[in-house]
């Protein structure tokens, strides 16, 4: 269980929404498998060996969501729906052809990407460093906290994001609830009006 979104040197273990939107056009400049392999990883909050195991028939066209199995439940055939841009469907199905697959029983159960983890682990933090993400924070992991961070400060709440995440507990989603979001920034900078006025005249200088 995460007990924060620091590492002990105090270093975010997340990427910030635009750090999230950078990826993004990395991955999608990389192209192919690789791309849709991270844009999922990046849009679902999904852990890397839940996306590892997708098949087509796991992809609701209907319902415009992914259906994962948690993998971190000590039962299997744990299910949970998290809702996906249309869009991230639409770029799957041009590289993956999952529609066409799902009409065939045994091509619908095949996995969408066959790599091992390791691989699956070396394309994300490739695309980390086109993005020029920090050697800290370029990691699979920084994108599902990513997605929980960016839940929470847009005030998706708690119990929704505990289900698209999978977690067994709601304790383990609240660790989303202690980082700044925009209503507690607003609120710190009633007590900046000092700081704000000396900088902007120049009080304040080096040495």
């Amino acid at each position: 269980m995460v007990t924060s979104l620091h590492d002990s040197r105090g270093r975010r273990k997340y990427l910030l929404p635009e750090e999230r939107k950078q990826f993004l056009q990395a991955a999608l400049e990389a192209g192919g498998k690789t791309a849709t392999f991270c844009a999922v990883l990046a849009l679902s909050g999904a852990r890397i060996s839940e996306v590892l195991a997708l098949t087509s028939e796991q992809i609701d066209d209907e319902n415009g969501s992914i259906n994962f199995e948690t993998l971190k439940r000590r039962e299997r055939g744990h299910i949970r729906a998290v809702p996906v841009p249309r869009r991230l469907l639409y770029y799957l199905d041009a590289v993956h052809r999952y529609r066409a697959a799902q009409s065939d029983p045994r091509q619908a159960r095949a996995h969408l990407w066959s790599w091992s983890r390791t691989t699956a682990w070396r394309r994300v933090k490739t695309v980390m460093r086109l993005a020029q993400h920090p050697s800290y924070i370029a990691k699979p992991k920084s994108l599902r906290h990513a997605f929980g961070a960016e839940a929470a400060m847009s005030n998706v709440p708690l119990t929704m994001i505990k289900k698209w995440l999978g977690h067994a507990r709601l304790e383990t989603t609240e660790i989303y609830t202690t980082l700044v979001g925009k209503e507690e920034r607003t609120l710190a900078q009633r007590t900046w009006g000092m700081a704000d006025d000396l900088f902007n005249s120049g009080a304040l200088h080096d040495g």
